[in-house]
């Protein structure tokens, strides 16, 4: 029996309606638990973050000192009346947008998989969860490696012993938050490469002989996330993204090879 553009119309109601309530039950949830989830938050700013801790480990283990950051102090402020309250409402959206995200582009998928024919539905769900699990890393990524070296070496450098660096917390969630986007964004290049090679716009060839250039661009993209003088620093930042751009060659390989 077919369906009616209204019965279409009502089933994409009802899925919308049901992405919202979950959407809003995790935000209630996540600002109802206020001090976990700054705690989440605020943890990299301390000198006592997992990341920091982690580098010591390996100083200690390889005996290389200058792995292990030395120990900083950066005060966090506010400066506005109303800032603290918007600013708790902000991290409760996006983190309850974060959590639900993959949960509402699911139910906008089961809209369309009736439309689809079975080798669709298969490539679009693997799509989707690869994209939904590129991200992530990307996210994750940046919360435990970049965005601390990133924060530690901009907050602490000085201009002169005159001027005392002083944070807002709406300047260090933003950049947190900012950073975080785009590093997902950037994981997405291996989905975007199986894209474009699907529609005939991408070769490994292509990416295979300009690989050199592209560790260059590369290069100076890690330097431009992690404006530190640490080449360590910038080899985990380098590592990563270089590791997507051969995983893309991979991908964009293997659509060639099931090309008819």
């Amino acid at each position: 029996m077919e369906t009616s553009f209204w019965d279409h119309l009502d089933d994409l109601r009802k899925k919308l309606w049901g992405a919202a309530i979950v959407f809003v039950a995790v935000m209630i949830v996540a600002f109802s638990c206020k001090t976990i989830l700054f705690d989440i938050l605020l943890s990299p700013h301390e000198a006592t973050f997992v990341t920091y801790r982690f580098f010591c480990y390996l100083a200690e283990v390889f005996s290389f000192a200058s792995l292990c950051p030395p120990p900083f102090h950066v005060d966090l402020i506010n400066v506005q009346l109303t800032a603290p309250f918007f600013l708790h409402v902000t991290c409760s959206l996006y983190f309850a947008l974060l959590i639900t995200f993959p949960y509402i582009i699911l139910q906008l998928f089961r809209f369309v998989a009736p439309a689809l024919r079975s080798n669709e539905k298969k490539y679009s769900f693997h799509v989707l969860f690869f994209s939904c699990l590129c991200f992530y890393a990307g996210v994750l990524l940046n919360y435990f490696l970049i965005f601390p070296l990133s924060f530690r070496f901009l907050a602490t450098y000085e201009v002169s012993p005159e001027i005392v660096n002083t944070i807002t917390l709406s300047s260090y969630l933003g950049t947190l938050t900012m950073l975080s986007l785009l590093m997902g964004a950037v994981f997405e290049i291996p989905v975007i490469g199986w894209f474009l090679a699907k529609i005939g716009m991408l070769k490994s060839s292509f990416l295979k002989k300009h690989r050199k250039i592209a560790i260059i661009i590369l290069l100076l993209v890690a330097a431009f996330i992690t404006p530190t003088s640490d080449i360590f620093t910038l080899l985990l930042v380098f590592l990563p993204i270089y590791f997507l751009y051969e995983l893309t060659i991979i991908v964009v390989r293997r659509v060639e090879r099931k090309a008819p």
